[in-house]
């Protein structure tokens, strides 16, 4: 029987754990440079398509109890990652400079 439990339950935590904060250091230091955050959001974006594809995908049931489990764990457990990616329009607005006072 195939068994999809969180990782804290395979024991697989501290690692996860260990690649998080290191994640979160990496953009901590480079928190004032948008140009480094942004390669650093492409490295992550590019890691989780690495992965999805070359081992999750892979990695799937092949018979429908299998399916079954994986889909339980992924409605328990938070369902399926995703990477969004932000809005041209979001990001001017964001960036936008506020208004100059007018000189009257």
């Amino acid at each position: 029987m195939e068994s999809y439990a969180s990782d804290a339950n395979q024991g697989q935590a501290a690692d996860i754990e260990k690649i998080r904060l290191a994640v979160q250091i990496a953009a901590q230091e480079r928190a004032d440079d948008c140009e480094a955050l942004l390669v650093l959001l492409r490295q992550l974006e590019a890691l989780h398509r690495d992965i999805r594809e070359n081992l999750f995908q892979p990695a799937l049931p092949a018979n429908r109890h299998g399916l079954y489990s994986l889909l339980k764990d992924i409605e328990v457990n938070g369902g399926w990652p995703y990477i969004q990616r932000m809005k041209l329009t979001e990001l001017l607005k964001m960036s936008a400079l506020p208004p100059e006072a007018s000189e009257d």
